[in-house]
């Protein structure tokens, strides 16, 4: 007979990991599955050459997209998830974005709760993942109840001159938000240890690299190494969740469905949360499809898989006049456009340095790039972008899953006009920045030189709400369907907002295990 759990987690990512960690002091048996292993600590590591001409560590399955045509995706299946390679931008969604929100697509729908709800979770979250930022100075930043809890990572010089060019001309640059565990008791002015180590690669290896030096805050070094600690918590890694069985009312899952080791292995539990990331869980949920959940397991409303969302993005190269010796780059971020500009009302969105770029990253987008500079000079000069406008939901834009069970991902762009608008804006700033007027897209951080590849903001297939006839999910992120099954990813989203989703992930997260240590009178 199965081993009985308390509770039952699938997926050790930001919310999985996140919610094993919160759970793990009430004492109760939980089980933490993981489809993936632990991503080994190796040289490969911080190789870019490894990581981005041979996708070391990237998942190997195939999707297949709206038409039929098959690709692979940026995602990875590991202990920690995709915060194992992840930037570690921890931002809040702005306090408008809970609301309703005119684009120039359409409107942003409201949540069911609003900031003020998630504020203590977020500042929980800040804590826990050792969030270095500098409040009151991000012109759309939410309330806070309290500060951040370390200082903000400093610029390298190139970044600080970036910095004061932006304040030169009227805008108003913060510091990025970032979960890193830098020694600040050790020494009070908080240099960035990570230096020292960068200088013994010559590249920046954090973004979209795994952290060979255990100063990202990801969700396996942050919370499932510290849950294991727990005698109550065990992890079972190489499980991979096939489907979900319910009892004969349909109203309770009674069976979690696993392939480990060549062998199917059944668990059970209490409650069971489904954390696989938005796209594994809407398909895992339509797996499971029976008598009582004809059209998949929770969906009687018919949104699992609807209203997928991963943001409009775009990396760029800008090449600065003067050489970019940043050890360090992605410190800085703007929102003056976030919520529009001087000719339009509607919001825009986002801007973030990213991570240095290298020779080797620039190899892999050798036709686009400017042909009279060596990639080694071009690293040398080369100032890397981030720039995020949000996507709307669209019930077209889906998960489904195939007769052989291969996951099919429709997505049609939406709000792309404003994006571009944002592009502008941005070209419209080098000079001021001290830049060459052009600006080089790159594509190495979506994975693939198609967009759908990119997923690592996916959210919003099993959207929550109050009303079961239009949200899969209820405000504790339950389904409405049955009465032991939650969704703990980016899946609850209503919208995708301008921000990184992972800060709102991990504070929901920590919002729903409250809910659940209630519910089991822990």
């Amino acid at each position: 007979m199965a081993q009985h759990y308390d509770v039952i987690i699938i997926g050790s990512g930001a919310g999985g990991g996140t919610l094993a960690h919160a759970l793990a002091p009430t004492g109760k048996t939980i089980l933490l599955l993981e489809r993936g292993e632990f991503l080994p600590r190796e040289a490969d590591n911080w190789d870019p050459e490894a990581l981005f001409v041979d996708g070391k560590y990237k998942a190997t399955e195939t999707w297949r997209d709206k038409d039929g045509e098959p690709f692979t995706p940026s995602t990875y299946y590991n202990v920690g998830g995709n915060t194992k390679v992840y930037g570690a931008v921890l931002m809040r969604m702005r306090a408008e974005d809970f609301g309703a929100v005119p684009h120039v697509d359409g409107v942003s729908p409201a949540w069911p709760i609003a900031y003020d709800d998630l504020e203590p979770y977020y500042a929980a979250a800040e804590a826990l993942y050792h969030v270095h930022g500098a409040a009151d100075i991000d012109p759309t930043e939410p309330p806070r109840s309290t500060p951040f809890p370390h200082p903000p990572v400093p610029h390298d010089d190139r970044i600080a001159r970036l910095e004061a060019d932006l304040e030169r001309i009227g805008l108003t640059p913060f510091p990025l938000p970032m979960g890193v565990t830098l020694n600040e008791a050790h020494d009070p002015d908080g240099p960035f240890l990570l230096r020292e180590l960068y200088e013994r690669t010559g590249i920046e290896a954090f973004d979209g690299f795994p952290d060979l030096a255990g100063y990202k805050s990801d969700a396996e070094t942050i919370c499932v190494r510290p849950a294991l600690d727990y005698d109550n918590v065990t992890l079972r890694t190489g499980a991979m969740v096939t489907r979900l069985g319910t009892d004969a009312s349909g109203r309770e899952v009674t069976e979690v469905v696993a392939e480990r080791n060549g062998a199917t292995e059944t668990y059970r539990g209490d409650l069971v949360v489904v954390a696989c990331g938005a796209i594994n869980s809407a398909a895992l949920l339509l797996r499971s499809a029976s008598e009582k959940h004809p059209d998949g397991l929770a969906n009687s409303s018919g949104q699992v898989g609807r209203n997928y969302m991963a943001h409009n993005n775009s990396a760029f190269i800008a090449l600065s006049k003067a050489p970019n010796p940043t050890l360090f780059q992605k410190t800085l971020g703007l929102n003056d456009f976030y919520f529009g500009a001087a000719d339009t009302d509607f919001p825009l969105g986002h801007i973030q340095t990213l991570g240095k770029s290298n020779a080797t990253q620039l190899a892999t987008e050798a036709p686009r790039l400017v042909p009279d500079m060596a990639l080694d000079l071009m690293a040398d000069h080369a100032l890397d972008l981030w720039l995020t406008t949000e996507d709307l939901p669209d019930p077209d834009n889906r998960v489904t899953v195939d007769g052989d069970g291969t996951i099919r991902l429709h997505y049609t762009p939406n709000n792309v006009e404003a994006h571009e608008r944002l592009i502008a804006k941005l070209k419209g700033l080098l000079d001021d920045i001290g830049c060459r007027k052009r600006l080089i897209p790159c594509s190495y951080y979506l994975g693939k030189k198609i967009p759908l590849a990119g997923v690592a903001h996916q959210v919003g297939t099993c959207r929550f709400g109050t009303d079961p006839a239009s949200s899969v999910l209820d405000t504790t992120c339950k389904a409405h369907d049955l009465d032991n099954l939650y969704v703990v990813d980016g899946s609850f989203f209503r919208s995708n907002t301008g921000v990184n989703p992972a800060l709102t992930i991990i504070a929901n997260a920590l919002r729903v295990a409250d809910h659940l240590r209630t519910r089991l009178g822990a």
